[in-house]
């Protein structure tokens, strides 16, 4: 069995190919899990940045994005390799994160996901 760090494909020999379908199946994970860890904020839907590799902008994946109620905008052709949120979100995160100090990976994640939930929910739309 597969764990937050680990997922179970990842823990054995056979690696499952990026393709549409594989990939709309993550999207049905991902919104069962946020859902159930981030209930309130996923109320009020889903911002979804995408890359533009086959898997992410194929017709399938567009309709599963679609039927699951998730906002799309793709990532900037211009800059491939950064995020909005490369700019706005992990500044305060890491700013947050940097006075402390972690016995555990698990600390870390609880510390991060409690500055998250406390963060007003403007936050996330603002600087994008």
């Amino acid at each position: 069995m597969g764990s937050r760090r680990h997922p179970p494909h990842l823990l054995s020999s056979k690696v499952p190919t990026i393709n549409a379908e594989y990939y709309s199946s993550l999207l049905v994970q991902l919104k069962d899990i946020l859902k159930e860890k981030r209930r309130t904020k996923f109320a009020k839907g889903v911002l979804f940045l995408h890359e533009s590799v086959p898997a992410h902008m194929a017709l399938a994946t567009q309709k599963k994005l679609a039927y699951l109620g998730f906002q799309f905008f793709d990532h900037p052709h211009y800059s491939p390799d950064l995020a909005p949120s490369d700019y706005h979100l992990f500044p305060g995160l890491a700013k947050h994160l940097k006075v402390r100090h972690f016995s555990s990976e698990a600390e870390v994640i609880a510390a991060a996901d409690t500055w998250l939930d406390g963060q007003p929910s403007d936050f996330f739309l603002s600087d994008l």
